[in-house]
């Protein structure tokens, strides 16, 4: 029996053949009865009404819970509560809330719109005057590439929690040393709330790269060299992924952290193999 509670997170789908990947996805995900899925809001809010049709399907059609990213960026606050409220009104009650990268893209410079929600913790004290929602927030434990330094980074943290937020998901990370610096540093700051490792299943190697380079994560070199020479070897670098991650999560749990949040890529089959090597698979087949 898996002594472990995990969440997984989705992408809502740009063409008729990732809408049928992401609905197997769903089907397949589901028997697993994770605490909840999320669907992640594009740059600049840029996926907002394929988000929301995610959303409200999964709500109206599963038995899922659905957690609805929303951000700050590209709508202005009238148009944020109208999201806020869209959700509310289709019985979901979880929502993510994100200040999101700037409208020219992460790493540029970040200005608020006088018109909107400033920052997260803006963010989530609006959505609390909407309804009573469960939100989930951000956290970077390698701090954000806005941050100056950690003691700033739990700053900002803290002000989310203290407008409402429930817990904090972690950026996706490799060290278990950098997760438990932070929670060390949130616990020191007053922060009690569950702060949960987000993990990230994406084999692709070179996307992974690109991504861990825009929120400055630092990919360990004798994780790099295991996905040497695979660039062409799909099922391979899957079980390289599926096996690096399971080596993460048990190293994790055996200081004690029990909560996971798996950043799925849309891809059931290797959420599943890492599931499967966390114990979780043979629980639900034994349940």
């Amino acid at each position: 029996m898996s002594d472990i509670r995990y969440s997984f997170e989705l992408f809502p789908p740009k063409t008729p053949e990732m809408e049928a990947k992401l609905w197997d996805s769903v089907e397949r995900l589901s028997a697993l009865n994770p605490a909840f899925v999320s669907v992640t809001y594009g740059a600049a809010g840029s996926t907002r009404e394929r988000t929301l049709g995610v959303v409200e399907k999964l709500a109206r059609s599963t038995q899922l819970k659905p957690a609805g990213h929303i951000t700050c960026v590209g709508a202005s606050r009238a148009e944020i509560d109208e999201v806020l409220q869209r959700y509310w009104t289709a019985g979901v009650r979880r929502i993510v809330a994100l200040r999101g990268d700037a409208p020219d893209g992460a790493g540029a410079p970040y200005t608020p719109r006088t018109d909107g929600y400033g920052f997260a913790s803006d963010l989530i004290a609006g959505a609390r005057e909407i309804g009573d929602f469960d939100i989930s927030v951000g956290c970077y434990p390698e701090v954000h590439p806005d941050a100056p330094d950690l003691k700033f980074e739990i700053e900002n943290l803290k002000r989310k929690f203290d407008a409402g937020a429930s817990r904090a998901v972690t950026q996706f990370f490799f060290e278990p040393d950098y997760y438990f610096r932070f929670l060390d540093a949130a616990r020191n700051a007053g922060i009690t709330q569950p702060i949960v490792p987000g993990v990230m299943l994406q084999s692709n190697f070179k996307g992974l790269a690109r991504m861990a380079k825009l929120c400055k994560t630092h990919i360990p070199e004798r994780i790099a060299a295991l996905y040497d020479g695979l660039d062409d070897d799909v099922q391979t670098r899957d079980m390289v992924t599926a096996q690096v991650v399971a080596e993460l999560c048990n190293r994790l749990r055996e200081q004690g952290v029990r909560d996971f949040h798996f950043y799925t890529m849309n891809r059931a089959s290797l959420s599943l193999a890492t599931c499967r090597l966390l114990g979780v698979a043979q629980a639900e087949e034994a349940a």
